[in-house]
């Protein structure tokens, strides 16, 4: 079930709010975890067993865990990430890994592997980071496990959050599970209305609008497109698969607002951002933090132990360090969005432009004021979001040259206005953060706005609500680009 389906704001939420409304805490929690099963088993249901299966297992190997020590503990803990690690791979990666392999043998003369693809699980590779999130943190003590198992499942399952995050750390929801009672007032419920409408707003109105006329452009043999016209289709797609995921994290965070929790942000402001170690922290910021915390400082700590002479290939040990973890660490990035090379080299370009930054680039691009930054930043950006959204290597290298050749094609195609409407209402709400302030106000509307602004933004969210209603059901159902992740 997905939250831009007619099934889901017409029937599933309104009937699903009436019962959580009037039931007492405890069965509220027990409303939204049986909720939430049904919710997943809506769009896989032929995985919610064996994904119970598997929160079992994790649920009473970390329990275990958490009363041992030395090896025993260390085993346990190994024993949680193979498990989660392994179903991640075997589902998402193993049709790829058979690929590389047939490709190898047709290449040699020999005959390709018998094989049947697998359907990927729905949110696999979200659940998988929040459970390793659980079991990492429960291993260095920085939590304390679930006791009970049911809550343990709704931390894992909720389904606000259960397809496509934010990605939420056991510290940040546990405490919410049982007492809700600092979040849970009209103002919180109204300002997460608010939330879940604005970015109901972003994927039907804006996401999906730019989706119709980037997916006729991409679709273009790209060695005959225009500059111009690949130039606006790569920056047309910056602006979709921002307001595509924004738009689900805003629903996401609107509508557990409403159910009395707080989940982390995920946003803020990304293509405002002054080079790509900024927009790392402003984009999929969740994702950011985890690579970081469970990947990136881990990395480092063990490359500086093998690392202890001052200088490699004339730099120093720290930059060495940095070099190594980064790329590493983008690497698997790019691989976790998905099976295939044009992500592993997305992952390879965001973390060159991270070293480079780290190296040289920060310190020139500070000398330049502040909207020229910002402008190549985006433009890096840009590039970027073409590897990630080209089937191949080879079509998206051609996208790029094609950007950069500056010469007419013979392939074109006609944008309408309301294209054009959309990209620019797109352009100035992504920059519009640069104005002073703004970011600030927008803060204070996120958090928990004051009743005057809640008074003066009725008006225009249910104008909001009504146009993106009518737009489900008159264009269609139009899935989330991070599902297929």
């Amino acid at each position: 079930m997905n939250f831009n389906s007619s099934i889901f704001l017409l029937y599933f939420l309104p009937l699903f709010l009436i019962l959580y409304f009037i039931l007492s805490r405890e069965l509220k929690n027990w409303l939204l975890l049986l909720t939430s099963v049904f919710f997943y088993a809506w769009g896989a249901p032929k995985f919610v067993f064996f994904m119970a299966g598997a929160l079992l297992a994790d649920f009473f190997i970390v329990g275990v865990m958490n009363n041992k020590e030395g090896k025993s503990r260390r085993l346990l803990l190994w024993l949680s990430v193979v498990l989660n690690l392994g179903l991640l791979l075997w589902f998402k990666y193993m049709n790829f890994f058979v690929d590389q392999v047939d490709t190898i043998l047709n290449g040699l003369g020999l005959q390709s592997v018998g094989w049947t693809r697998i359907a990927l699980p729905v949110g696999i590779s979200f659940i998988t980071f929040q459970k390793l999130a659980y079991t990492l943190d429960v291993f260095k003590r920085h939590f304390k496990p679930f006791e009970r198992l049911q809550d343990f499942a709704l931390y894992i399952f909720m389904f606000p959050q259960l397809l496509s995050g934010p990605i939420v750390r056991p510290g940040q929801l546990s405490g919410q599970i049982w007492n809700r009672a600092e979040n849970d007032n009209l103002n919180l419920k109204i300002t997460g209305f608010y939330r879940f409408v604005i970015g109901l707003a972003k994927k039907v109105i804006i996401a999906d609008t730019l989706a119709f006329q980037v997916n006729e452009i991409f679709a273009l043999d790209p060695f005959q497109l225009s500059s111009a016209l690949a130039w606006i289709g790569a920056i047309a797609y910056t602006f979709q698969i921002y307001f595509d995921f924004s738009g689900y994290t805003d629903m996401a965070i609107g509508l557990a607002r409403m159910l009395g929790f707080r989940l982390p942000e995920n946003f803020r402001n990304p293509y405002i951002s002054g080079s790509i170690t900024e927009f790392w922290r402003r984009w999929h910021i969740t994702l950011s933090f985890w690579f970081r915390d469970y990947v990136f400082l881990p990395l480092a700590f063990a490359t500086s132990r093998k690392l202890p002479k001052e200088k490699y290939l004339g730099l120093r040990a720290d930059k060495m360090i940095y070099l190594i973890a980064v790329l590493v660490t983008f690497l698997l990035c790019g691989f976790w969005h998905g099976a295939a090379w044009t992500f592993i080299l997305w992952g390879a370009y965001q973390g060159l432009f991270l070293i480079l930054d780290r190296m040289f680039l920060l310190r020139l691009l500070k000398k330049t004021g502040k909207l020229i930054p910002v402008m190549l930043t985006f433009a890096f950006t840009a590039v970027g979001w073409v590897l990630f959204r080209s089937g191949t290597i080879h079509d998206g290298l051609g996208f790029i040259g094609k950007m950069f050749s500056f010469r007419s094609g013979d392939n074109d195609v006609w944008l309408n206005p309301k294209f054009w409407t959309m990209f620019a209402i797109a352009a100035l709400i992504s920059f519009t953060g640069l104005i002073k302030g703004a970011e600030a106000r927008q803060e204070q509307f996120y958090l928990e706005p004051g009743n005057k602004i809640l008074l003066i933004m009725a008006l225009p969210v249910l104008i909001l609500l009504v146009l993106s209603v009518a737009t489900i059901t008159g264009a269609g159902f139009s899935p989330f680009i991070y599902f297929r992740f």
